[in-house]
């Protein structure tokens, strides 16, 4: 009888755990929920997107750092101006910096690019 009575209560409670289980399942394919889950892994996927542009900041802005004291392009903490040896000018970032010419002034900054093909 004692066995009876524990396999009949082992069943009932196997029948509720199983009960329980696909109710959750149900519940969390609802349409409501499927939402809420979509825009979870949308903000979660903006974070991630966010943290990765600011690591590529900081990694170009080392590099910018790294190039600019390679190229002798050093800024003074003191003065932020550029220092003597160059000349700031619009345009990109490549093209903005040339060094000065105490003997040739150029009045007119216009971009020259050397013709490596021709002997001078």
């Amino acid at each position: 009888m004692f066995r009876r009575a524990f396999w009949f209560t082992a069943g009932a409670a196997a029948g509720v755990w199983a009960t329980t289980k696909v109710n959750r399942q149900l519940k969390k394919l609802t349409p409501e929920s499927l939402a809420a889950q979509a825009a979870d892994k949308a903000v979660e996927a903006g974070h991630r997107l966010k943290d990765f542009a600011l690591d590529v900041k900081a990694g170009m802005s080392q590099r910018e750092d790294e190039l600019n004291d390679a190229l002798g392009l050093h800024q003074d903490a003191d003065n932020p101006a550029l220092t003597d040896n160059v000349t700031a000018l619009p345009g990109p970032r490549r093209l903005r910096a040339i060094p000065n010419d105490k003997t040739t002034h150029r009045s007119n900054h216009s971009r020259v690019t050397p013709n490596r093909n021709e002997d001078h």
